[in-house]
């Protein structure tokens, strides 16, 4: 594989036609949350949380994911719009005062502190039941929604562990400190990026070679994303992010630069994409998209 520095002769990547299925993601969580019947004010409340910006990394990686074996757009969006529901509410909850109380999301002040604490619970709770509403109702095929629940559902609920394991630990006390940010990594994180690239995969009608090529990749570029993070919290400012800088180091959290500093976390950064684009060798052209999301995401500023 080749290194980030022996690439520069390649042509760059064109990051906006690579998440372009972002804006149809966009249009459709709009709309299912237009036609819904809902209260004036909660409404206004999840399209705040939902609408308000935001990288769309696992609805583009759902996409590219259905895409690299042979679906379309059509088959993602459903899953795509549920999977950033899910992400989104995962978001607003982080945010509140009882978790990290965060006053900055996107660049602008966090749902608790655009409305209440009150209704940005009620809009994560919304998000959540709205997430398993749209997968049980807006695919057809209701053997496929039914796989397609049971993912996000695990999903989900491993995401929240690594929330558990992240705010409120109950590590073994054999477990060293590596161990312990690893398995906060991959359920907070890295279970909802695996389980976007398991449903675009899924959506598109794989075989079980397939669909453990693209877990492979889920996970290893999953885990990639969090060390980049952890990185950028410690070398980039909080103008630049959209939302409060070195609040992991300030709160005492496990990060990778913490434990094994910044040379040693850009070394796990490079190791973690070569496992990514190795797991997508044998998928062909089709799946060029995932590699760039890859490259692109192993430099990302923010």
């Amino acid at each position: 594989m080749t290194t980030p520095s022996a690439t520069q002769d390649k042509p760059a990547i064109d990051v906006a036609q690579l998440t372009a299925p972002a804006g149809a993601v966009e249009a459709y969580m709009d709309k299912v949350l237009t036609d819904r019947p809902l209260p004036a004010n909660l409404r206004e409340a999840a399209k705040y949380a939902l609408l308000g910006g935001g990288k769309r990394l696992r609805p583009v990686l759902i996409v590219r994911s259905c895409e690299a074996v042979g679906g379309t757009l059509e088959d993602a969006l459903p899953p795509a719009c549920a999977m950033e529901m899910i992400h989104c509410f995962s978001l607003v909850h982080d945010d509140l005062p009882a978790m990290d109380d965060d006053d900055l999301r996107r660049g602008r002040p966090t749902l608790h502190r655009h409305t209440n604490e009150a209704m940005a619970i009620l809009a994560g709770d919304l998000l959540t039941g709205l997430a398993f509403e749209v997968l049980a109702t807006r695919i057809a095929d209701p053997v496929l929604a039914n796989r397609c629940v049971t993912e996000l559902a695990l999903a989900t609920n491993d995401m929240i562990a690594g929330q558990v394991y992240d705010t409120l630990p109950d590590f073994p006390p054999e477990v060293r400190p590596i161990e312990k940010l690893r398995t906060i990594h991959r359920n907070k994180t890295g279970a909802l990026i695996r389980a976007s690239c398991r449903l675009g995969a899924i959506l598109a009608g794989c075989d079980e070679k397939q669909l453990a090529q693209l877990t492979r990749y889920g996970e290893a570029v999953g885990l990639m994303f969090q060390v980049v993070d952890d990185l950028l919290d410690v070398t980039q400012t909080t103008e630049h992010l959209g939302k409060k800088a070195g609040k992991d180091s300030d709160a005492g959290k496990l990060t990778y630069p913490g434990l094994i500093g910044i040379d040693a976390s850009k070394r796990e950064v490079e190791r973690l994409r070569n496992e990514s684009l190795d797991a997508l060798t044998s998928l062909g052209q089709a799946a060029q998209p995932l590699r760039d999301l890859c490259e692109y995401l192993a430099v990302r500023t923010k």
